[in-house]
């Protein structure tokens, strides 16, 4: 049987094809949980504030600027993401590599953003229940953008070193997706921390 196989070994399998694969549903699942605990911390801000006392909020007016432009940014380094995804997938490695890039550099800008609006905060994490949820979800946040910094320039870097093919591209797939769900949890922070006090909550 041995000597069969030797002689005709026939062609090996390549793995998993286009997004189809254990890699892909693994970041997947990474992702539901790391949601779950976003979803723990904003629903805290609303069973907090919704029974504090008159006070608690430190930002009855949160500054919309440069928060608001920072969040478009945000949206549109995610496009940038996909369409250099969609570079890797069509075997068109320039689009690929500009669109990672383009990402990368588009969700730095957001990083050193939300680092100056900490600076410039007058409060410290600290003070209040309140100060302590804002700095602990915009802080894991940040956490999540910092480690998508890193898988972005990673897969610029090995696109650009033609690791990736037409046929098998799911760690690109994988790591945009991740980079997807960073995007979509600021939109939820950003809601709550920033748009909620100016739609009356709490009382």
């Amino acid at each position: 049987m041995a000597e069969l196989v030797c002689a005709d070994p026939g062609p090996l399998p390549v793995g998993p094809v286009g997004r189809s694969g254990m890699g892909w549903w693994g970041v997947a699942t990474l992702i539901a949980s790391e949601a779950a605990l976003f979803g723990f911390l904003i629903f805290a801000y609303f069973y907090v504030g919704a029974t504090a006392q008159p006070g608690w909020l430190l930002e009855p007016a949160p500054k919309l600027f440069p928060a608001l432009p920072n969040t478009l940014l945000l949206l549109a380094s995610s496009g940038a993401a996909w369409w250099g995804e969609k570079g890797v997938e069509r075997g068109r490695r320039h689009q690929a590599v500009a669109g990672l890039l383009g990402a990368f550099v588009m969700g730095a800008v957001f990083a050193g953003v939300q680092a100056y609006e900490w600076s410039v905060k007058t409060y410290g994490m600290g003070e209040s229940s309140y100060a302590s949820l804002y700095y602990v979800t915009t802080g894991l946040h940040m956490a999540h953008v910092l480690v998508g910094l890193v898988i972005l320039l990673t897969l610029a870097a090995w696109t650009a070193a033609g690791f990736f093919s037409q046929v098998r591209w799911i760690p690109v797939s994988a790591g945009i997706l991740y980079w997807h769900f960073v995007d979509v949890v600021w939109l939820f922070v950003f809601a709550t921390y920033y748009l909620t006090p100016y739609l009356g909550f709490p009382q």
